[in-house]
């Protein structure tokens, strides 16, 4: 069975590799984790190139399968162990919102923040993958203020770990407004005891790093 391989981890804090390991936490599996200090030039180490040639976090390895950047390896994990209920079936009508929204972090909000951040206009905004900032806001205050309590309804699934990854984080820093619709969400992901328990997992990392 898929979900009998061993998986190896490949982790850095502060990093997107943090939505990959609430993932594992909310999937309840065993799992070993390889911590990498990437200050220090160990994701450039040729052991890790061999498998991430970017030299990047997160990477897993299961058992023979490699897989790099954080929403493809969340939709890996909820397929390869479908018994924890974070992913539809191949065949449920609500795969095409599920996938939707799984991957809508990387591709559209996060070149939003990028941009955002580095206060960057595109003159011709039809090239964006969000177009732009005023198309954006509205369509990720409709889902998330239809989280009922979450985004596909009353099952949390992966969608819940990517994209709510992806709103905490820009709530945390300012990139996103400060409304009332993703607090409440942002409530409810706290309060999970997967999220609780990797956060306090990577707790003494994130110290570590924030003192230099």
């Amino acid at each position: 069975m898929i979900s009998d391989r061993k998986l190896t981890f490949y982790h850095a804090v502060p990093s997107r590799s943090s939505t990959v390991h609430w993932m594992l936490h909310e999937l309840g599996i065993e799992f070993d984790v390889k911590m990498l200090d990437l200050r220090k030039g160990e994701g450039q180490r040729s052991e890790y190139l061999a498998i991430n040639p970017l030299g990047k976090v997160p990477t897993i390895v299961h058992g023979d399968t490699v897989v790099t950047e954080a929403a493809a390896i969340c939709c890996y994990l909820a397929d390869a162990y479908p018994e924890a209920g974070l992913a539809p079936a191949v065949d449920d009508p609500i795969r095409g919102d599920y996938l939707r929204w799984l991957f809508f972090s990387p591709s559209t909000i996060e070149p939003a923040f990028i941009d955002r951040v580095r206060q960057y206009e595109a003159e011709d905004c039809s090239q964006n993958s969000y177009r732009n900032w005023e198309t954006l806001m509205p369509i990720l205050l409709d889902v998330v203020g239809k989280a009922d309590p979450w985004v596909l309804g009353q099952k949390f699934t992966t969608v819940d770990v990517v994209l709510g990854a992806t709103i905490r984080f820009g709530c945390i820093f300012g990139i996103l407004p400060t409304d009332p619709v993703f607090e409440v969400y942002i409530a409810r992901i706290d309060a999970r005891p997967a999220y609780q328990r990797a956060q306090e997992l990577d707790a003494p990392y994130f110290a570590a790093a924030m003192a230099g």
